[in-house]
């Protein structure tokens, strides 16, 4: 490298300050970029995390303008090295990346890169993110790599500072959404007292209205018992979608009426078929009533979101002190194999997390063409 000891030292704790100060997810990527970059005296940095389908849900480059990216194009996806990097969690550093057997090409508005260091950033085993750079600014070794191992071992602290870094910004990310949800749980129970005591106050009118009236009675009755009628489907309704709103509903109506409320509102807003079938189960921990319900939620998002499901089924069922929860869909499924090697995969980490954090556990079956089942079992108290 060109920097003498010290000035390297200082420029590693520039670095590390740098992404320390940053909370959001986006600015941590961004500097985690700028940083490495700078640090290793390249023209070109990047940095990608994995989504769920074989792309990136976060893709942040340095050193290109913003008129090249958008000519560039669409994220990658993951393939050649991105792919190798994401699925053998191992470092990367080539003399010229566009003779490596698995390099696939880049778009034609992509800049030209030769030399390249990449590497995964990793979260305990798993792989959150891929890490690379291209281009040294320094002259090249006859045939070989401008990047030294000196850069790889600096890279090599810098990604594990990065996935601190990261995991960081999404807990506090998730620690937002969190009080967000709080404070919409208020706004619910307030907004549902309210809304009731008016729409009762509606049918007692109504119901008022048609004993009273003297013109065609029995019309005005028919068409007043119809308000009525309406008036009680409004109120159900309004109940429905405010228990959607705010998970709190768990402390009032249990696991069982919570989660039939819920998949009752998500078969009326979707195309697909959605239906909930339980029987024998008691009442669980507080604790695993919430894992469960979370889990539930996060599948049928995924289902209804992204599988293009025509029907979602979820049972609930007794089974020893605790419970078993299953979520199947018909959709387009994925292999789970590659799911776990191409990186993380968002939304099954958090029901692990979730599952586990609650004593529980989670298994995943699916592929592709043949649907997806989700399921979660927890001991009971």
């Amino acid at each position: 490298m060109s920097h003498g000891p010290r000035t390297g030292l200082a420029a590693v704790s520039a670095a590390l300050l740098a992404m320390s100060r940053h909370l959001e997810v986006r600015d941590v990527l961004k500097t985690i970029v700028a940083s490495a970059r700078e640090l290793l005296d390249a023209e070109y940095a990047a940095l990608g995390v994995p989504d769920d389908h074989g792309g990136f849900a976060q893709f942040v480059v340095d050193g290109v303008s913003d008129a090249q990216w958008k000519a560039i194009g669409p994220l990658p996806r993951q393939h050649g090295i991105l792919a190798a990097m994401l699925r053998e969690a191992r470092t990367e550093r080539l003399a010229d990346v566009r003779e490596d057997p698995r390099f696939e090409g880049w778009p034609a508005a992509h800049p030209d890169m030769s030399d390249f260091l990449g590497l995964p950033v990793k979260d305990g085993d798993e792989t959150i993110g891929a890490l690379f750079l291209a281009n040294k600014k320094c002259p090249k070794p006859q045939g070989g790599c401008g990047f030294t191992q000196e850069d790889e071992e600096l890279l090599g602290i810098l990604a594990q500072h990065a996935a601190i870094a990261l995991t960081n910004a999404r807990l506090y990310e998730r620690s937002r959404e969190l009080t967000i949800a709080e404070e919409r749980s208020r706004l619910a129970h307030e907004l549902h007292d309210a809304v009731s005591q008016k729409l009762f106050s509606l049918r007692l009118t109504a119901q008022a209205a048609a004993k009273l009236v003297d013109r065609d009675p029995d019309r005005a009755k028919e068409e007043l018992q119809h308000v009525v009628e309406l008036a009680a489907e409004a109120t159900d309704e309004l109940r429905a979608a405010v228990v959607e709103l705010r998970p709190a509903a768990l402390d009032e109506d249990g696991l069982v009426a919570t989660l039939r409320t819920q998949i009752q509102v998500l078969d009326r807003a979707h195309g697909a078929h959605v239906t909930f079938e339980t029987g024998g189960i008691r009442a669980l921990p507080a604790a695993q009533e919430e894992a469960m319900l979370r889990v539930a939620q996060e599948a049928l998002h995924n289902a209804l979101r992204h599988s293009g499901a025509e029907k979602v089924e979820v049972t609930l069922h007794k089974r020893g002190a605790g419970a078993v929860l299953r979520v199947t869909d018909d959709g387009s499924g994925f292999d789970p194999r590659t799911v776990r090697s191409a990186g993380r995969h968002l939304g099954l980490v958090s029901m692990r997390d979730r599952a586990s954090g609650a004593g529980g556990r989670l298994a995943v079956e699916s592929e592709p063409g043949k649907g997806t089942t989700i399921e979660m079992e927890v001991p009971g108290g």
